[in-house]
């Protein structure tokens, strides 16, 4: 299994963090299901969406409309940037504003064509985030996670998250720390 070091983006140290590792990351994308996702338009300007997602194969799954700006602009570039909040907390959350973990990255979207999701290769799971009439005629975007995560507050205790040198860590996307994915495309 992948470890890694602490990452100081101040340059300040090189502690050892709570020894995340890949799959410890997948597992929280996995159990997670709203990302943001961002991506340029074919004018340069920077655009955010939240999105409901499903993930599987090292791959995140979207369903967008097919006239979306999404759907248009990350055909174009086939480049987005993604971040998933990931709740913590606990019970705790109900009564403290906790912040959610979060874990961003960058990555290649293909934009799949419209048809229903349940005929698709795309997680079951995605079809029951979705409200029914959207099911039938929704593109999917497969985004494919490259390099590192970054990952903010995953792994540590909530104590430990008000330090920004102890929460942070870079995370190979990849089982082995070469950025890699399993399973087949769509």
């Amino acid at each position: 299994m992948t470890t890694v070091r602490e990452h100081d983006q101040a340059g300040t140290g090189g502690a050892i963090a709570a020894r995340l590792t890949g799959e410890q990351v997948w597992r929280a994308l996995n159990r997670a299901s709203f990302a943001v996702v961002s991506y340029v338009t074919s004018a340069g300007e920077p655009r955010s969406s939240g999105v409901v997602y499903a993930a599987d194969g090292r791959r995140l799954y979207v369903a967008v409309a097919s006239d979306s700006w999404k759907a248009r602009h990350i055909a174009a570039s086939g480049r987005v940037a993604v971040t998933v909040p990931v709740r913590r907390g606990g019970l705790l959350s109900l009564l403290f504003p906790i912040p959610p973990a979060t874990v961003s990255f960058h990555g290649t979207a293909t934009v799949r064509p419209p048809g229903p999701v349940a005929d698709r290769a795309a997680p079951a799971r995605l079809a029951s985030l979705l409200p029914p009439e959207r099911q039938a005629s929704s593109c999917i975007l497969e985004i494919v996670p490259e390099g590192q995560f970054m990952v903010y507050g995953l792994g540590v205790s909530l104590a430990r998250m008000r330090s920004p040198a102890a929460a942070r860590a870079r995370v190979p996307v990849g089982r082995d720390g070469a950025g890699e994915h399993a399973g087949p495309p769509l």
